[in-house]
């Protein structure tokens, strides 16, 4: 690919509806019939949590082809020690432009710019295939975990530069910025406000059902 196609820039208000629609399109019937990115971001930009400074989309032949966005979340180490953290998602491609290193040059391009926001570290959960070409490590490797000292495969860790790990436990708390999610009226309701699209399954979500349940005991 030829980063001269394409033009990254910041997400305005008038590409609200355009984002939305390209994360349906991106995620449609991925990790369940349907699905309910569109609405997560359509709520996240109202979060405390959400951070319009790393909120970038990517532009290629007059359209907006890619987005991706990031929310504050935080570590807490045994000695109750916090770290701000930046939490990952959704990132978003167009399918006509899958495969194609769109991601990567989101991805690299945000992570520049979360450094000279003075940020060190992003997590996200996700398939380990799509990220550990960016750097991104199981959280295992990192001593980060859940609560109860769970690891789970699909949590991925992100240093920005080397040494921001030290050894010591560190237990992920996520932000709630993806609860109104879980009102599936309020998504079906949202949905409506766009084209109709037929819900169905595909393999993709028993691979979405296998890395979201996983976790790592040795």
């Amino acid at each position: 690919m030829n980063k001269n196609d394409y033009i990254i820039r910041l997400e305005t208000e008038n590409d609200y509806r355009e984002v939305e629609n390209l994360a349906r399109e991106a995620f449609w019937n991925l990790s369940f019939p349907g699905c309910n990115e569109h609405y997560f971001i359509h709520v996240m930009r109202k979060h405390e949590a959400f951070l319009p400074e790393l909120g970038f989309v990517l532009e290629a032949d007059g359209k907006i082809i890619g987005s991706i966005m990031y929310t504050k979340a935080k570590l807490v180490d045994e000695n109750g020690t916090e770290k701000t953290v930046l939490s990952m998602g959704p990132i978003c491609i167009h399918p006509d432009y899958q495969r194609k290193g769109c991601s990567k040059l989101l991805l690299e391009h945000t992570f520049e710019k979360a450094l000279e926001l003075g940020y060190d570290t992003v997590i996200n959960f996700g398939n380990p295939d799509n990220y550990v070409a960016r750097g991104y490590k199981s959280c295992k490797k990192y001593n980060v975990c859940c609560e109860g000292d769970v690891f789970p495969a699909a949590l991925l860790v992100k240093g920005l530069r080397t040494g921001v790990f030290d050894g010591r436990k560190w237990f992920y708390h996520p932000n709630d910025a993806d609860a109104p999610c879980d009102d599936t009226e309020a998504v079906e309701e949202f949905d409506r406000l766009f084209p109709p699209k037929e819900k169905a399954w595909q393999p993709s979500q028993e691979e979405f059902y296998i890395h979201s349940h996983s976790v790592i005991n040795w």
